[in-house]
């Protein structure tokens, strides 16, 4: 049975092996590109979000004091 499982880990090892050559990893150009974009619409998406949330605080802080609490 373990003897099994190593046959089937080293399979499985050589594999992996074959598929990462047929990979085709992208260049430095093609990285920086698409980290830029990434950051920019993580950026863009956080000022959404910041923005909403000023805007839902105050108009909670406007109801509350409105009704005096």
């Amino acid at each position: 049975m373990a003897e099994e499982k190593k046959k089937d880990r080293g399979l499985w090892f050589r594999e992996m092996k074959s598929e990462l050559k047929k990979v085709v990893w992208p260049n430095k150009k093609t990285v920086a590109k698409n980290t830029g974009t990434v950051l920019l619409c993580s950026l863009a998406i956080g000022a959404c979000i910041w923005i909403f949330d000023f805007v839902a605080t105050s108009a909670v802080q406007m109801i509350l004091n409105v009704f005096g609490a």
